[in-house]
């Protein structure tokens, strides 16, 4: 099992930035972070692969978020700048026990571990 627990979210106004954290009670082989905004699917915007040391960014978001992790791996981060109002939806981090293509197409049903949620606001 593993206990995720999200924080950071917050309200910011266009172009602005936040960093999300989310403590975990022990690392997992994949880690990622999805996004749901109201009305739409959960997606994946990043996810990260220990064996293969590459993170994936959803197209929406590379060049502005960056996903990082303590040295224990039981932290992570998204750091996001330059937010868009269109960012705005409830963060998820979430722990998978398979690593390679099945961290990377974020599909929920590889990822079997998830927090509750954060939720980021961004204002035009």
């Amino acid at each position: 099992q593993v206990q995720l627990v999200e924080s950071g979210g917050g309200s910011v106004q266009a172009g602005g930035s936040l960093r999300l954290s989310c403590a975990a009670s022990r690392g997992a082989n994949c880690m990622g972070w999805f996004r749901q905004a109201p009305g739409k699917e959960r997606e994946g915007v990043a996810a990260f692969f220990d064996g293969a040391s590459y993170t994936y960014y959803a197209d929406s978001v590379k060049g502005r978020f960056t996903f990082s992790q303590d040295n224990a791996k039981t932290t992570l981060y998204l750091q996001m700048d330059n937010l868009k109002p269109e960012d705005t939806a409830t963060y998820y981090c979430a722990a998978g026990r398979r690593g390679g293509a099945y961290c990377y197409r974020m599909n929920d049903d590889d990822y079997q571990y998830w927090g509750q949620g954060t939720q980021v606001t961004v204002s035009s």
